[in-house]
C-alpha cells in the first residue's frame, strides 16, 4: 500500500477536521493533492458558507482522485460529526432523504477529507425545502463550443433577465459552461420556478438563434449552446460557487461580475489561483442576498408562449416520473406519428 502521508488536523471554525492520506495525489497532470483541496476548502469557507449555507447539498465525491470513479452522496455520510447538519428532501419519486446541510465552514473540509470535489446545493434553504429562494440558468455549450460561446449567449441571458425585472449573477461552471444565478422570494415551487426558465430561455433562443437553444433532444440542438431548463427540476443540482471541478486542471466554479465574465477564460480558476483571486477581489456575489426578485413577469411569459404560440412545458429528465402537462418524453427521430 502507498503511503499517503500520516493524518493532519486543521482548526476550522472551532472545529478540529482530521484529515488522512494528505499527500495522496488528487489530480495527477499537476500534482494537487487532497491537503491541497482540504486547504483550498478552508480558504474559500467564508463565502462558500455564505452560498450555500442552510441549503441540502450533494457531495460529488472522488475518494481515488480525479481519475477514479466518482459518485453522488445524497444522504449524510455514516459517521459523520455531529456538527454536520441535516436537511430532510423530498426526490421526485416521492421518497425522503436527509442530506448534509452547511451551517458552518468546518463542514466542508469535513467533506473534503471524504473525497468530495464538489458541492452540489439544491436551490431551497432548510426551512422552507419546497420552496426555491435560487433561480439557476445553465448555460451548457456542446462539445465544438467553448467557454467564449456560452459568455456570448450569458450575456444574453443577462438582457433577458433584465426585461423580466430579474438581477443575475454569472459564474463559471468550472467547465467550459457559465451558471447565472438569481436570488428569488421563496414564493413558488418547483415547477413555477422551472416553467419561468424555460420561458427565459425561449426569450433568449429568440434573440439568439443561431447561438442558443433550449431544445432537450441533441439531435435538435445543432451544435448551439443548450440553456438546461431541467436544472431547475427537483433534485437537479449545479455545482456551487467555489466547488471544486473533476478536471484535470482542479479548475473551480468561480463568482464574476458581468464585466471579468467577458475578459476572463474558465482555465484561469484552480484550486492553485484561487487564493490571489480571492483576495483581490473577495467575494463577487456578497451583494446577491441584498435583494429577492419575483417570477410574475417570466411566469406571464410562460402563459403567453402557452396561449399564443402553443409552447407549453417540456420533457422532464428520463429519471423522473411523468408529470402533469409533460409531452412526450421521446426524442423526434424515434416518436411514432399520431
Amino acid at each position: 500500500m502507498p503511503k499517503h502521508g500520516d493524518p493532519v488536523e486543521y482548526e476550522v471554525g472551532g472545529r478540529t477536521v482530521r484529515v488522512s492520506s494528505p499527500d495522496k495525489v488528487y489530480f495527477p497532470q499537476r500534482g494537487i493533492t487532497k491537503r491541497q483541496v482540504v486547504e483550498h476548502y478552508i480558504t474559500v469557507g467564508g463565502p462558500l458558507l455564505r452560498a450555500i449555507g442552510e441549503r441540502p447539498t450533494t457531495l460529488k465525491r472522488y475518494v481515488d482522485g480525479v481519475e477514479g470513479d466518482w459518485f453522488y452522496a445524497k444522504r449524510v455520510p455514516r459517521g459523520a460529526p455531529s456538527w454536520v447538519d441535516t436537511a430532510e428532501i423530498t426526490f421526485p419519486s416521492g421518497r425522503k432523504a436527509d442530506e448534509v446541510c452547511p451551517t458552518e465552514p468546518a463542514v466542508f473540509a469535513w467533506a473534503a477529507n471524504l473525497g468530495t470535489f464538489d458541492f452540489h446545493p439544491w436551490p431551497v434553504r432548510r426551512p422552507d425545502v419546497d420552496h426555491p429562494d435560487e433561480l439557476r440558468i445553465d448555460v451548457d455549450p456542446p462539445d465544438r463550443a467553448g467557454f467564449a460561446d456560452a459568455v456570448e449567449v450569458a450575456m444574453v441571458v443577462r438582457e433577458v433577465l433584465a426585461d423580466a425585472g430579474l438581477t443575475g449573477w454569472p459564474k463559471t461552471s468550472g467547465g467550459r459552461g457559465v451558471h447565472v444565478l438569481v436570488r428569488i422570494r421563496p414564493e413558488w415551487d418547483f415547477v413555477a420556478v422551472r416553467h419561468a426558465v424555460i420561458a427565459l430561455g425561449r426569450e433568449v433562443e429568440r434573440r439568439l438563434p443561431a447561438k442558443a437553444t433550449i431544445s432537450w433532444w441533441k439531435e435538435e440542438r445543432g451544435g448551439r449552446v443548450f440553456l438546461d431548463y431541467n436544472q431547475a427540476a427537483r433534485d437537479r443540482t449545479v455545482a456551487s460557487a467555489w466547488s471544486v471541478r473533476g478536471t484535470p486542471r482542479a479548475t473551480v466554479s468561480t463568482p464574476l461580475t458581468w464585466d471579468l465574465l467577458g475578459e476572463v477564460d474558465a482555465d484561469d480558476f484552480d484550486v492553485l489561483t484561487i487564493p490571489a483571486f480571492l483576495k483581490e477581489h473577495g467575494d463577487l456575489h456578497a451583494g446577491m442576498d441584498e435583494e429577492a426578485f419575483g417570477l410574475e413577469t417570466a411566469l406571464e411569459w410562460y402563459e403567453r408562449d402557452l396561449r399564443d404560440h402553443g409552447l407549453g412545458d417540456l420533457p422532464y429528465p428520463p429519471d423522473y416520473p411523468k408529470m402533469p402537462g409533460e409531452p412526450k418524453r421521446v426524442q423526434p427521430s424515434k416518436a411514432r406519428p399520431g
